[in-house]
């Protein structure tokens, strides 16, 4: 430390270590031009490395700050992000797109929970004081939804023949081109659910779709979560993603167990004929 300056005192050494064990010398010197020292060693202290992958990707390609990236670590991004439940080579192939081709796969902008602990709602609320705290409270939800997120009218009108419909919140995300319906549901989420959604986003897509931009994608936004009834009817494979909302955040043990459920319930009908 006297010969070479405070960087390499014990524990400064120590940290230079376990980065270097962590990302060999090649992979260190392309990272280095795109990430800090603090940013590598924040992720070398993450040991899965497909979780390390992930968060490595998601922090280049949104440009995360290293307070940033451990809120995004502590708060179990890797975990609560759609795509999770995939197999591995999936979510490799869809960090590979985002990294060489700048192709962002929405499994990897959605989540199967969402957190909105700022609410600050009654033991009771209504459908009405829910969408009324996430207006109210915007920025935040739009930080909880992900980068690329954008606010464009609540309670959107959608007039099909005599009856006027009302979608609770429609959002644009920037990097998927793609306008986001919103429904919020203070219960599960039931098969008729899915049937609203879809006539929500083929009239968005008939009436609202400009130039340029690909087909809406609906999200449900349901206060419990019922991941079975998710999978058998096959929503991953449409326009449609369903989330759980919590107003209250959970322990780590929870994100975890639910997404060990998840895993098993999308094995479980992938050996299905």
């Amino acid at each position: 430390m006297q010969n070479y300056g405070r960087g390499f005192s014990r524990t400064g050494l120590v940290r230079m270590c376990k980065v270097a064990e962590i990302f060999d010398e090649e992979i260190c010197a392309t990272l280095s031009h795109k990430l800090s020292w603090s940013h590598l060693l924040e992720l070398s202290f993450l040991d899965d490395p497909l979780k390390r992958d992930f968060y490595t990707q998601m922090c280049i390609y949104e440009k995360w700050s290293v307070r940033v990236l451990r809120d995004k670590i502590g708060g179990m991004l890797f975990e609560r992000t759609a795509i999770a439940k995939e197999p591995e080579n999936i979510i490799r192939d869809a960090l590979q797109d985002m990294s060489e081709r700048q192709e962002l796969n929405p499994e990897l902008v959605f989540k199967n929970s969402y957190i909105l602990d700022f609410l600050n709602l009654p033991a009771n609320y209504s459908e009405k004081e829910l969408e009324d705290a996430l207006i109210a409270h915007i920025e935040q939800f739009i930080l909880e939804l992900g980068d690329g997120f954008a606010f464009i009218e609540r309670q959107k009108r959608i007039p099909i023949d005599s009856t006027d419909y009302h979608l609770d919140l429609l959002f644009f995300h920037r990097k998927l081109r793609r306008l986001v319906a919103i429904d919020l549901k203070l219960r599960k989420f039931l098969p008729k659910d899915k049937a609203q959604m879809e006539l929500y986003l083929k009239w968005l897509k008939l009436h609202e779709m400009q130039p340029g931009e690909d087909t809406p994608v609906g999200l449900v936004l349901c206060s419990e979560g019922n991941t079975e009834h998710i999978e058998l009817l096959m929503l991953d494979e449409t326009e449609i993603r369903v989330a759980q909302y919590l107003t209250e955040l959970p322990s780590k043990a929870w994100f975890a167990d639910k997404l060990k459920r998840a895993l098993a319930i999308a094995k479980m009908n992938q050996r299905k004929p």
